[in-house]
């Protein structure tokens, strides 16, 4: 099928990648001129495993390729995917002028039958503002079918999530365009749900929030195993071994951050109390987040007593491993707060170092991560990182000043670090 994806932002690029993949014809829209340039030339915006190698294979092949015009992509799709940002705003809610904006350029450029598929994650009820702004703005009057299929991919798993999903979900207001979603996605093999418009969009918000408040659990409750004296890997595993539980998302650590979490937990509350409820089990999620880092920083400053002046290295700067962002990330958080205490900072991320640069000044950004403990007074890691597993400990102890390590995502085994000589401080541990 043709297709078009509007918007090349993380989930807009894989979206049309991974399609073009599954055999369709895509065109990817971008309004930045110089990212459509970069791509056409074989440049990646982002990081995610594996979707670099998709990009060259599909744009050799000829099943994808890229331009700024959305008039092209509209006249060449039979479905058109929306797929792009949709920003906080300072209230909680949602920024929907780009969905806005993208309706109307779609609107002006249909001349035939078109399924329009918003794949960005907005509030309930957005699906029936997009088909009024279609409406309004449509001079041909052509039929169209407003179709809500929203998102649910974890970055540095994107292309594996996309081309091996879980369930598919698709919003509908009609049976018109239901054949043809299922055709597309039809090379998944996976469930495909079919339901109305404003449950599909609340699936979405409803999922992200659900998964921040099983994070926000096990971080509350590292917090009763530190004060006890348990170990909250052993009580994850625990309770992750109940079906009716899981043992996904139950790994305490700094907290959640991200593009997605607190962006969707605050849009979900702000949506709830839009329609007369006031979600306080959510708000109190978003306070545990928030003093799982406190918690973590105190713990920092707690051992160092002064922390400035210290050097200290800190492994990992985007939010999560396998991906390049660090939108709301813990670990850029953290270096600002250590920062605030005076802190000197020596940094080191396979990936995101780059962008990290942008938005944290005044750091030492190291080149191979089994240097960063180089004089340094204590050692943070921040990222989950495979690799990180792999650090040469015996060398970090050597050259600290202090050895000193605060593991804020428990890779490490504690009765082991410390018969190497190490003061170590974990989480829940």
């Amino acid at each position: 099928m043709k297709i078009s994806i509007i918007g090349t932002g993380y989930v807009g690029l894989v979206t049309g990648t991974c399609f073009a993949e599954l055999g369709h014809q895509v065109i990817c829209v971008d309004c930045d001129e110089n990212k459509v340039r970069m791509l056409q030339a074989g440049g990646m915006p982002i990081y995610e495993p594996g979707l670099e190698e998709l990009v060259r294979k599909n744009v050799a092949s000829g099943g994808l390729r890229f331009t700024a015009s959305t008039k092209e992509g509209v006249e060449q799709s039979q479905a058109i995917f929306i797929a792009v940002p949709t920003p906080p705003l300072e209230d909680g809610g949602v920024d929907l002028s780009f969905v806005e904006g993208v309706a109307r350029e779609i609107a002006t450029s249909m001349t035939t039958y078109k399924i329009v598929v918003d794949k960005s994650t907005v509030p309930v009820r957005t699906g029936e503002k997009v088909a009024e702004t279609i409406k309004r703005y449509c001079k041909s009057k052509v039929e169209f079918d407003v179709v809500s299929n929203p998102e649910f991919l974890r970055e540095g798993f994107a292309v594996s999530d996309f081309l091996h999903p879980d369930r598919v979900v698709i919003g509908v207001t009609s049976q018109r365009p239901v054949q043809a979603m299922k055709d597309i996605y039809g090379p998944c093999e996976a469930p495909i749900i079919v339901t109305d418009i404003n449950s599909a969009e609340l699936i979405k918000h409803a999922a992200n929030s659900f998964l921040a408040l099983k994070i926000s659990y096990i971080n509350a409750l590292s917090v009763i195993c530190e004060q006890s004296k348990a170990n909250i890997q052993e009580v994850a595993n625990g309770i992750g071994m109940d079906a009716r539980i899981g043992r996904p998302f139950l790994d305490a650590s700094l907290g959640f951050g991200g593009s997605c979490f607190p962006k969707d937990l605050s849009a979900f509350i702000k949506i709830s109390e839009q329609l007369g409820y006031d979600f306080a089990l959510l708000k109190e999620v978003q306070k545990i987040n928030t003093h799982q880092m406190d918690r973590f920083v105190k713990k920092i400053t707690d051992t160092l007593w002064v922390v400035k002046d210290k050097t200290i290295g800190v492994l990992g700067l985007a939010f999560k491993q396998n991906t390049d962002d660090i939108r709301m990330s813990p670990a850029i958080d953290l270096c600002h707060r250590l920062q605030k205490e005076g802190a000197r900072l020596r940094a080191y991320d396979p990936k995101a170092m780059e962008k990290a640069r942008a938005v944290l000044t005044g750091v030492e950004y190291v080149n191979d991560m089994n240097e960063v403990a180089d004089g340094c007074d204590a050692l943070v890691i921040a990222t989950e990182w495979p690799e990180f597993k792999k650090l040469d400990l015996e060398r970090a102890r050597r050259k600290m000043t202090h050895p000193i390590l605060f593991d804020g995502r428990n890779l490490f085994d504690a009765a082991g670090m410390e018969r190497l000589g190490f003061i170590y401080k974990s989480i829940g541990r």
